[in-house]
């Protein structure tokens, strides 16, 4: 089937701290592995004007990425067209700290939630990005040191300051969620969004109630590593469950006559917490494809048999 053109994605909240919704593009570019692509600035920026063309006007980032190197690298990119700025949203993510020689001052990998970790973050983030602002900043992980109050005043004094537009979560659990949200709710702002994993090799969070809570509060859910690290694709499968869900997404491909990746991506969009895959690929073709499958609705039973060939057995 022929493959649609599609027009740039217009966030339609305004740009104000705590604005409706996350404000992102249905499906979303991530810069994890961009230190290991090896390209120019130039060749960066193309990948980033490929994005913008398809519609894609979110990029996914983390200050650990790269070893705290992926964000100087993209927004090195962006200062050769820096009008591009205001056609695109920059999602980062901040708590986790790594042992690294660029930053001498961690001993340990830990989380740190705090406010001082939190705004150096998001100074160190800006800086390397070349921006004045974040459109949305996710805590990476959980923090059992997490003091949910300090973190939702963090947040109102950044939105007040113009740096962050709109706050989120990811890999957080809906109690978690619920915690910070509620901290949040005392400030007059919310969480838009909790990042997970989720694709039919890690079927937790459809069954666990985070995909619950997000539908029941209207928070879209971000989609991290939908095609599971390539193992839905592309990587030979390690074991009968990723074979299973490869030959299950090779089937319903050649029914559609659309590419696996296709089919991957239309299994996510399916869900009615509407998700918003977060493809981590310096492929075009790829990003074409997860685009793609915003003119793909799967039959129910085709969404079972994803689930069913990613479970091992039929549904109870």
């Amino acid at each position: 089937m022929p493959v649609a053109q599609y027009q740039p994605y217009q966030a339609s909240a305004a740009r104000t701290p705590g604005g409706d919704g996350a404000a992102l593009s249905p499906i979303v570019a991530g810069a994890w592995r961009m230190t290991e692509w090896g390209w120019t600035p130039q060749q960066r920026l193309r990948w980033i004007e490929h994005a913008l063309e398809l519609g894609i006007t979110s990029f996914d980032h983390a200050d650990i990425y790269g070893d705290y190197g992926v964000e100087s690298l993209f927004g090195e990119a962006l200062a050769l067209h820096p009008a591009l700025r205001d056609k695109l949203q920059l999602v980062d993510k901040c708590g986790i700290k790594l042992v690294s020689a660029r930053r001498p001052a961690h001993r340990i990998k830990s989380y740190d939630t705090s406010r001082a970790h939190i705004v150096a973050s998001v100074e160190a983030s800006l800086r390397a990005l070349r921006t004045d602002r974040l459109d949305l900043l996710l805590i990476h992980r959980p923090d059992a040191l997490m003091d949910a109050a300090e973190v939702a005043e963090t947040f109102a004094m950044l939105g007040r300051q113009g740096k962050v537009l709109r706050f989120g979560v990811s890999n957080f659990m809906p109690w978690q969620f619920e915690l910070l949200d509620t901290a949040m709710n005392a400030h007059g702002g919310r969480l838009v969004t909790n990042q997970i994993e989720l694709h039919p090799l890690r079927l937790e969070p459809l069954h666990d109630g985070t995909l619950d809570q997000a539908q029941r509060l209207g928070r879209r859910p971000m989609i991290w590593s939908p095609l599971a690290g390539g193992r839905l694709v592309s990587t030979p499968p390690l074991n009968d469950a990723a074979r299973r869900v490869q030959e299950t997404l090779r089937g319903l491909a050649e029914v559609h006559g659309v590419a696996p990746t296709t089919i991957a991506v239309a299994w996510l969009l399916r869900h009615p917490s509407r998700p918003m895959p977060v493809m981590g690929s310096r492929r075009v073709d790829v990003l074409r494809e997860a685009v793609a499958a915003l003119d793909l609705t799967l039959d129910r039973e085709s969404w079972y048999a994803l689930w069913q060939a990613g479970r091992g057995h039929e549904v109870p």
